[in-house]
C-alpha cells in the first residue's frame, strides 16, 4: 500500500487554505433541564471556546442569549457577561413574557460570531408545559399531512412527493464512469424527522442494478459501478408504501473520487479514477490536504500512475473530531472530498458518586466528584451540574445534545442532527459506522469549514470586550460635527460611581469602551466646548446590537416527545393532588435580594440623595413652588430670583424629570403635580460634574413630563441603561434549619440543584451537598464541562427518593 509523500512546494491555492486561522468562537449552553413549567426558571451555563482547539476562549465579553417563542418571536434577551470564556444566567418563564405551552428555542451568539453567518450560533429546543391545562402545539405546521410545496425533483405515483426529502450522495462528491463507489442516502419527512425507506436502483434501460434499505435514522448506503453512457434512478418505497422516482446524480466521464474504509482498525483512504482520466492527465500530480476544524494536520502529494492509490490516514496526527480530506489537482482545483471522524482515548477519568443510592424525602445528599487523568493527576477543568426530578420519564441519553456531541460534531455540520448523543454513547456498538453515514450524507460538501480560506475577510462585526457607549456631538443647528468637544459620562449603579471623559474626533464621535456593570445604572452625559460652555447636541448610538434574524419554526414534536410531555404533565399534576396543594403554594424558585443598610440617605436615580421629600396626597400644599421648596428641603433658600443651598454661594442645578430647568421655567410648575423632590448637596453632587458644584435639586412630576414650557436640553442626557444581566443565585433549601416561610409549602421542585461553577480542588476532588424534594421519584444528575486543554466532558448519575 503506497504512502503519499509530504509535499515540499505546495501551490499558492493550497497555501491559501493554510493561512492563519481567524479567531472563531463556538458557544455551548448547558441548561438545568429540557422541560419546564410556566413560572419556573431556566438556568444556563455558557462555554465559549476557540473553535479549532475547543479550549476556553477569553475573546468576547458580551454574549447575547435569547428565548424564542413558538411564533418565532424573541420574547426575552439576556446580556450575559463572559469572563475567561465562561458565563451564566437565567430566564424566569413568567406569564408576563407571554409564556404558553409549546416548543421554544434558546439561542446564543456573540457580535463577533456574526461575521460567519449563523454557522456558529448555538440553538437548543426546550419544551414549556402547563400541567393543569392541555398543551397546544403553537405551530401552523403541526400536522403530518403532505401539504407542502412541490419539489423540483422527478417523482411519480406520489401526488405530493415533497412531503419527503430523499437525497443520494456519492462518496467523495461525484460518480465517475467505471469507478466503483459507495452511494449514501438520507430520507426525512417535511419536519426533518428521519423516515425508513427501501428501494431499487435502475439504469437507463430500466434494468434493476441493486437494492437498498435504510439502516439508521433514514440513512444507508449501497455500492454502484457506473457504466459508460448510463444514467441511474431509484424507485423509493416510503413508510406509507408510496413509490417515488428519484434521479441519482449525473455520472461524470472523467474525474477523481475519494473513499475510506476501515481495515484492521486503521482508516484506509483511496484515490480512484478511470482510464479516460489517466489518458487525459498522464502522471497527474495530486495533492491531499487533511484538516480538522480548518487547521491542516496532514498534507501529501503524489503522482497518480494507476487508477487507484491508497494510504493509511495517520490518525495520531489529528485531534478528536471531523477530518476534512480534500483532493486537489495540479491546478489546485478541489476534485473530491471526504469527511472522516477520528475518535481519541483522552485518558481521563471523571466520576460522580452519591453517598447513598436511595434517600428519604428532604434528606441531605452528598455528591462526590473526582476528575483525574489516567495517572491520577488532578484535571484542570470547569463544570456545571444539575439535579432534576425525572417526573416519571426515562430520558434517553441518545436524544439530547450535550457538550461532547456539540463541540466535537454537531457544531461542525450544518442543519439539525437527529439524536446527536447516539454517536457518543459507548453502549451503541454501531455508533461509529452510523456516524460515518451521517458524514456521508448530512455533512456531504456542506461542512461549515468549507469556506475557511475566506473567513478572515469581511469582518464587519467587532469583538465586544465590554459594554460600549458611543455617539456623536453635532451642532445644534444642522448636523455638522463638533470636533474637540469634551464629553463627560457618569454612571451610577448600586452606590458605585464611574466618571469618564472623552474628546470628540473630527467626525464629532465619542466613545466609552469596555465598561463593565450589572443591572440598571443611571447614565448622565454632558458635553462642553473648548471654553467649557455647554454646547452642541448629543446623538447617542444603540448600546447593544440588534438581534440576528429569526429562523426558528416550532414544528410538532414526534410522538415519543409528545408522550414525554404528557407524562411530565401527569406527574406534576399528581404531585399537586398528592400534597393537596394549589399551585401557588409550591416551593419554587426564590429570588434573593440583599437588604439595604439604613442610613441618612435614600437611593436616587442619580445615586443617593442627601434628603428626599414626598408630598402627602391629602395634605394642602402651598400654591407657590418656591415656598414648597423651602418647606420641603432643609437649608435651602428658594425665591423667584435664586434657588441655592445655604452652604453654597452659587445657584443649585435644577433638574425636572431629568431635564435641566432654569428658575423662570421652574416657577411655572404646579405644586399639585410634584411627586418627589430630592436634594444632593454633598459629595454626591459630583456626578453632575462642574454643573453640580453648588449641589443639585431634583424634581419629579406625577406625569413625568415636567413643565409644559420646559426647554429641551440638547447638550446633556440623563437616562437609565441596562448592563450585564444581574445574575441570581439558585436557591436550595436547608432542611437542617427550620424556615417558617417554607414549613407550609410543599417541596415538589423539578430542579433540585443547579451550580454553574464547579472546579476540582488541587487533588481533583470536590463535594457538593443539597437537600432533596419530598416526592417519591428518581433524580438525574447531569454534569457537563471542559478541561483546560479542550476535552469536553459529560457524566450522568441517578438515585431514588423514597419514603
Amino acid at each position: 500500500m503506497p504512502l503519499i509523500n509530504i509535499a515540499q512546494e505546495p501551490s499558492d491555492s493550497i497555501q491559501k487554505a493554510k493561512k492563519t486561522p481567524p479567531e472563531i468562537e463556538k458557544i455551548y449552553l448547558h441548561t438545568d433541564n429540557n422541560y419546564y413549567t410556566v413560572g419556573e426558571s431556566l438556568w444556563y451555563k455558557a462555554y465559549s471556546v476557540y473553535a479549532y482547539t475547543n479550549q476556553l476562549f477569553d475573546h468576547s465579553k458580551i454574549l447575547y442569549v435569547e428565548l424564542l417563542s413558538p411564533e418565532s418571536k424573541i420574547i426575552s434577551r439576556n446580556i450575559t457577561n463572559l469572563e475567561g470564556g465562561l458565563g451564566h444566567g437565567d430566564f424566569i418563564l413568567a406569564d408576563s413574557l407571554g409564556i404558553k405551552p409549546g416548543t421554544y428555542q434558546l439561542r446564543a451568539y456573540t457580535n463577533w460570531m456574526r461575521n460567519y453567518g449563523d454557522d456558529f450560533v448555538f440553538k437548543k429546543e426546550i419544551q414549556i408545559i402547563t400541567p393543569n391545562k392541555e398543551n397546544v402545539i403553537l405551530s401552523k405546521e403541526n400536522d403530518n399531512t403532505k401539504t407542502v410545496s412541490k419539489s423540483k425533483k422527478d417523482y411519480s405515483k406520489v401526488e405530493d412527493p415533497a412531503a419527503f426529502l430523499i437525497d443520494f450522495f456519492p462518496e467523495g462528491g461525484s460518480l465517475v464512469e467505471e469507478v466503483i463507489s459507495n452511494v449514501a442516502f438520507k430520507a426525512t419527512d417535511f419536519f426533518g424527522n428521519p423516515i425508513d425507506i427501501k428501494g431499487t436502483v435502475y439504469n437507463s434501460n430500466d434494468k434493476p442494478i441493486t437494492l437498498f434499505k435504510s439502516i439508521h435514522d433514514g440513512m444507508g448506503k449501497f455500492i454502484l459501478l457506473p457504466e459508460k453512457n448510463q444514467k441511474y434512478y431509484a424507485i423509493v418505497i416510503t413508510p406509507d408504501n408510496d413509490e417515488i422516482k428519484i434521479n441519482l446524480p449525473e455520472v461524470q466521464k472523467t474525474g477523481y473520487t475519494l473513499s475510506m474504509n476501515s481495515v484492521d482498525n486503521k482508516k484506509v483512504v483511496s484515490i480512484k479514477t478511470n482510464t479516460a482520466t489517466l489518458t487525459q492527465n498522464p502522471d497527474a500530480d495530486l495533492t491531499l490536504i487533511c484538516t480538522t476544524r480548518g487547521i491542516t494536520y496532514f498534507e501529501g502529494s503524489q503522482t497518480l500512475k494507476d487508477t487507484k492509490l491508497s494510504f493509511i490516514l495517520p490518525e495520531e496526527n489529528f485531534p478528536e473530531g471531523i477530518v476534512q480530506i480534500t483532493l486537489y489537482d495540479k491546478l489546485s482545483r478541489p476534485q473530491s472530498e471526504r469527511l472522516v471522524y477520528i475518535e481519541k482515548n483522552n485518558a481521563i477519568n471523571v466520576s460522580l458518586s452519591t453517598d447513598k443510592k436511595q434517600y428519604a424525602p428532604k434528606e441531605k445528599i452528598n455528591l462526590s466528584l473526582s476528575a483525574k487523568d489516567k495517572q491520577g493527576n488532578p484535571l484542570i477543568a470547569n463544570f456545571s451540574i444539575a439535579a432534576t426530578d425525572t417526573n416519571g420519564i426515562t430520558e434517553n441519553f441518545d436524544h439530547k445534545q450535550n457538550i461532547c456531541s456539540y463541540f466535537l460534531m454537531a457544531s461542525d455540520i450544518k442543519g439539525k442532527v437527529h439524536n446527536p448523543n447516539y454517536y457518543f454513547n459507548y453502549s451503541n456498538p454501531a455508533r461509529l459506522f452510523h456516524l460515518d453515514l451521517l458524514l456521508l450524507t448530512q455533512g456531504w460538501r456542506d461542512f461549515v469549514w468549507k469556506n475557511f480560506p475566506n473567513l478572515n475577510e469581511n469582518q464587519n462585526f467587532k469583538v465586544e470586550k465590554g459594554i460600549s457607549i458611543t455617539g456623536k456631538v453635532e451642532n445644534l443647528f444642522g448636523t455638522t460635527a463638533k470636533e474637540n468637544n469634551q464629553v463627560q459620562m457618569t454612571l451610577l449603579n448600586n452606590k458605585a460611581t464611574a466618571m469618564l471623559n472623552d474628546t470628540t474626533d473630527v467626525n464629532g464621535k465619542f466613545a466609552f469602551n469596555n465598561i463593565d456593570f450589572k443591572g440598571t445604572a443611571t447614565m448622565l452625559l454632558n458635553t462642553t466646548n473648548q471654553k467649557g460652555k455647554n454646547s452642541g447636541e448629543i446623538v447617542l448610538d444603540s448600546i447593544y446590537n440588534q438581534p440576528i434574524a429569526v429562523d426558528f419554526k416550532a414544528y410538532k414534536p414526534l410522538n415519543e416527545e409528545e408522550n414525554k410531555i404528557t407524562q411530565i404533565k401527569t406527574s406534576i399534576r399528581n404531585k399537586n393532588i398528592l400534597f393537596n396543594i394549589p399551585e401557588e403554594n409550591q416551593l419554587r424558585d426564590v429570588i434573593i435580594t440583599a437588604k439595604k443598610k439604613k442610613d441618612d440617605t435614600t437611593e436616587s436615580r442619580y445615586g443617593f440623595a442627601d434628603f428626599t421629600y414626598i408630598p402627602e396626597e391629602n395634605r394642602t400644599r402651598p400654591s407657590n413652588i418656591f415656598i414648597l421648596l423651602q418647606i420641603a428641603i432643609p437649608n435651602l433658600t428658594a425665591t423667584a430670583n435664586s434657588v441655592r443651598f445655604n452652604r453654597y454661594n452659587g445657584p443649585a442645578l435644577i433638574l425636572v424629570d431629568g431635564i435641566e430647568t432654569d428658575i423662570n421655567l421652574l416657577s411655572s410648575i404646579s405644586t399639585d403635580d410634584i411627586a418627589k423632590i430630592e436634594a444632593i448637596k454633598g459629595p454626591g453632587a459630583a456626578v453632575f460634574g462642574s454643573q453640580g458644584a453648588n449641589g443639585a435639586l431634583i424634581i419629579y412630576t406625577k406625569l413625568g413630563k415636567g413643565s409644559a414650557t420646559s426647554k429641551k436640553v440638547f447638550h446633556s442626557i440623563a437616562m437609565p441603561i441596562n448592563g450585564y444581566q444581574n445574575t441570581r443565585f439558585f436557591y436550595s433549601p436547608d432542611y437542617s434549619q427550620l424556615n417558617p416561610l417554607e414549613k407550609d409549602k410543599a417541596d415538589i421542585r423539578n430542579t433540585l440543584y443547579w451550580n454553574p461553577y464547579i472546579q476540582p480542588d488541587e487533588k481533583g476532588n470536590t463535594t457538593i451537598s443539597y437537600y432533596n424534594n419530598e416526592v417519591d421519584t428518581t433524580v438525574n444528575i447531569d454534569l457537563e464541562g471542559i478541561t483546560n486543554n479542550g476535552i469536553p466532558i459529560v457524566v450522568k448519575s441517578s438515585y431514588q427518593i423514597k419514603k
